[in-house]
């Protein structure tokens, strides 16, 4: 795509800059520079990419500047979070390689970064997910060695999986030499974007079958323990809305473009992928609030760090089992 500048001044030549030669050029005439056209669902990516990038550097300094949030949960909040970053990073970056840099192997590099990032931020939910099962499941042996050394095992498996994923384009997983077999988003190949789609699918799916036994365990919980019977009802029935909230809202952000990645191709119009794109990144921007923000320590640490203090009001109620 043209980068080059609409001129409305009544000179009639100017000097164009060679990035290439790092030299002017010799003057041409305004009459034959064309001006930029940019998309507004480039603009829109671009902004969302910002204010995620926003969002998840906060809960990064957050994590890396707090001791004491350390726990497998938090291991897996600060690797979601990274994810985000990157996939915020990435919408940026192609934002300006789209507009200044649009060659092939810039395609394919800021194409690999997405891929890697969004796959990551994906599978590091379930991750989350798998996570609060066993926080649930294995209460009792939960805080051991042992679930922090699976806690990072998974986290280096998902990383290495994302990273793969990410290469293939690079490394002749493209459709560059084949237009016919591109998907919505050029490069990637049709199959791939299928191989992925579906593996959403199942993710999702597995995602709805963890937070299903994790409902089951945490009523029973709340009946086991009758003491605390009325309180951990309401806790627990809390607890059910914000795990449909969840799954609704992950469900709404990916499941239109996974649809259609599967049916679509790259003779559709261009604006529909991008009506399908756009809420799947909107996905990185909620992903902070709903696992980061919404956390009582990872708030205490942001209040403590804004302002110095915590509000007499914050609750100091500890987090049970039954707390999903």
């Amino acid at each position: 795509m043209s980068n080059q500048l609409q001129n409305t001044s009544s000179v009639n030549t100017v000097g164009v800059w060679n990035f290439q030669d790092a030299r002017n050029s010799s003057p041409v005439h305004t009459a034959d520079l064309q001006p930029l056209t940019v998309s507004p669902w480039d603009i829109a990516l671009c902004v969302t990419g910002t204010l995620i990038s926003c969002e998840n550097a906060i809960v990064i300094a957050i994590l890396f500047y707090t001791p004491t949030l350390r726990a497998p949960m938090f291991v897996l909040i600060g690797s979601l979070a990274f994810a985000d970053l990157l996939a915020g990073l990435g919408l940026i970056l192609n934002f300006i390689f789209i507009y200044m840099f649009d060659t092939e192997f810039v395609t394919l590099v800021s194409v690999g970064l997405l891929i890697a990032a969004f796959s990551a931020s994906i599978l590091n939910i379930l991750a989350i997910t798998v996570d609060r099962y066993l926080s649930l499941y294995n209460a009792l042996t939960y805080n051991t060695e042992r679930t922090v050394t699976f806690t990072y095992v998974m986290v280096v498996f998902i990383w290495l999986v994302c990273i793969t994923l990410g290469l293939l384009p690079v490394l002749g997983w493209n459709c560059l030499q084949d237009e016919a077999h591109c998907s919505i988003c050029r490069p990637v190949t049709k199959n791939n974007a299928v191989v992925l789609a579906v593996t959403f699918l199942l993710v999702f799916a597995l995602m709805m079958q963890l937070y299903l036994q994790i409902c089951k365990i945490a009523f029973r919980h709340a009946q086991q323990i009758a003491v605390q019977h009325q309180f951990m009802a309401i806790s627990t029935t809390k607890g059910v809305s914000t795990l449909s909230a969840i799954l609704c809202t992950f469900a709404a952000c990916w499941m239109p473009f996974a649809m259609y990645s599967i049916v679509a191709d790259s003779r559709y119009p261009m604006i529909y992928t991008y009506a399908t794109v756009l809420p799947a990144t909107c996905n990185s921007v909620i992903n902070p609030i709903i696992y980061a923000f919404r956390n009582p320590d990872i708030q205490k640490s942001l209040w403590l760090a804004c302002c110095g203090c915590v509000p007499a009001n914050f609750s100091q109620r500890p987090r049970t089992s039954s707390d999903v």
